[in-house]
């Protein structure tokens, strides 16, 4: 068994205690059982093999993205499982130890430095643009998880598990959401199952992309 084979197939468990005797049955899918304890395992997976697929991405070569941390690690898992190089542009604005676990997996990882508390609108840009500037390299491959939509495909196999492991009991689905490729792949898998499935996404007030 390869150990990217491992990524999926996490545990559906039903709450019972923290929710009211009166209201339906609430399931929460475990992805904290994916290998790297993320979800973004199943997407990294999914945009490593579609670039392989269209030759975007050969032997030998090197994948880059900016992250805050948590695609970073599960690319960088990804990479060491397939023999990749991997290059990864992150800001000392997020977690130290996401930079280290990166490097463990082999990352190399560059740094921009951030400017006060917080993360800035000029940090993200700067970012980006040095993720650009690296995958401009020969033998590099930028994987771009905002714009990447092989990255949604990713998620189709949690919907089919949820799908699955409900027996398609299923009226609801609430998910919290960053770049939206996981409810996205999500919901395109339960809807070619059930098309009237209520979907609910949950994000920051201070990052209203989608409602406000």
């Amino acid at each position: 068994m390869d150990v990217l084979d491992s990524i999926g197939n996490t545990p559906l468990v039903q709450l019972r205690r923290v929710v009211s005797n009166k209201s339906g049955r609430v399931f929460v899918k475990l992805e904290m059982a994916n290998p790297t304890g993320s979800m973004k395992d199943r997407m990294a997976r999914a945009a490593v093999e579609a670039a392989e697929r269209k030759s975007q991405l050969s032997p030998g070569g090197t994948v880059v993205e900016y992250t805050g941390g948590t695609t970073g690690v599960s690319l960088a898992f990804v990479c060491a499982a397939k023999g990749y190089n991997i290059e990864i542009v992150f800001s000392d604005a997020f977690s130290q130890e996401k930079a280290l676990t990166m490097k463990a997996f082999g990352a190399k990882v560059t740094v921009m430095h951030n400017e006060g508390k917080g993360i800035s609108e000029n940090t993200i840009k700067q970012m980006i643009e040095k993720a650009r500037e690296i995958s401009s390299r020969p033998g590099h491959w930028w994987s771009d998880q905002l714009n990447n939509r092989d990255a949604a495909a990713g998620y189709h196999s949690l919907g089919e598990e949820i799908w699955d492991q409900t027996r398609g009991n299923i009226d609801a689905f609430v998910h919290s959401v960053g770049t939206a490729h996981s409810i996205h792949g999500t919901m395109e898998a339960l809807s070619a199952h059930k098309g009237n499935i209520k979907v609910v996404a949950v994000e920051p007030e201070e990052s209203a992309v989608l409602s406000g």
